[in-house]
């Protein structure tokens, strides 16, 4: 079984999310959305390492109130950078000699099936590079500074990107070698190597938080993501209602 290292970057500004506390540390059903994310590889048999990457800014805090917690759950914290390539950066530097596979996971998307984890994880195994991402339905405009339409753009062979995105270590090492500080996404500065990167089809219930509105929907959509079967057979009683 192949084995991963997990990253989970947190260490962004929450420009967008306004208010005085990091949008990592807000609640969906009474549990910080950082939390949510990290349970969806805790439990995972080919997780090896998980580091959270969080800001100084955020670094006490989180040790304070949450050091046992992420202690129990064997996650490691790495101090972010400026940038989202340069805290990436950092924990690439930590990654364990076990894993031989990196997934990039933002802390922000809490809401992520298992079965999108495993397909992804699968493709990467297979193609050493792959991404979570779905294809474009809207009408894009392209929006000048004072909100006027200055075009529409096609919307043929869009995807938009989503997290997990997973590389082969060494792959990833090597990307981030270079020159990262304009990239947005992992796969941009492992583009940019000329190694080609799969796309997995992700589902629009994988959310990433930018603002308060996708708390709520956050908190409807964790309920419908689909679930892996049961392993083994069914307990007799599993259906009783005590």
């Amino acid at each position: 079984m192949a084995k991963f290292s997990v990253i989970v970057p947190a260490a962004g500004q929450s420009s967008r999310f306004g208010g005085k506390s990091s949008k990592i540390f807000q609640r969906i059903k009474d549990q910080p959305v950082f939390i949510r994310t990290l349970e969806a590889f805790t439990l995972r048999d080919d997780v090896c390492q998980i580091q959270l990457v969080v800001s100084a800014d955020d670094t006490e805090e989180m040790k304070s109130r949450y050091g046992g917690h992420l202690g129990f759950m064997g996650v490691s914290l790495v101090e972010g950078g400026a940038s989202r390539p340069e805290s990436v950066r950092n924990a690439l530097e930590k990654v364990s000699d076990e894993a031989e596979l990196v997934c990039v996971h933002d802390a922000v998307r809490p809401c992520v099936s298992q079965l999108w984890i495993d397909a992804v994880f699968a493709e990467a195994t297979k193609t050493f590079a792959a991404i979570l991402a779905c294809p474009v339905h809207g009408t894009l405009k392209r929006v000048s500074p004072s909100k006027v339409i200055d075009a529409t753009a096609s919307r043929e062979d869009l995807w938009e990107a989503q997290t997990p995105q997973v590389f082969r270590k060494d792959i990833l090492i090597a990307a981030y070698a270079g020159d990262v500080q304009a990239a947005t996404d992992d796969a941009q500065i492992v583009e940019a190597t000329g190694h080609p990167v799969s796309v997995v089809l992700g589902d629009p219930r994988n959310i990433k938080i930018t603002t308060k509105a996708d708390l709520a929907l956050a908190a409807a959509v964790i309920g419908t993501l689909p679930k892996p079967k049961p392993k083994g057979p069914a307990h007799p009683f599993a259906e009783a209602q005590w």
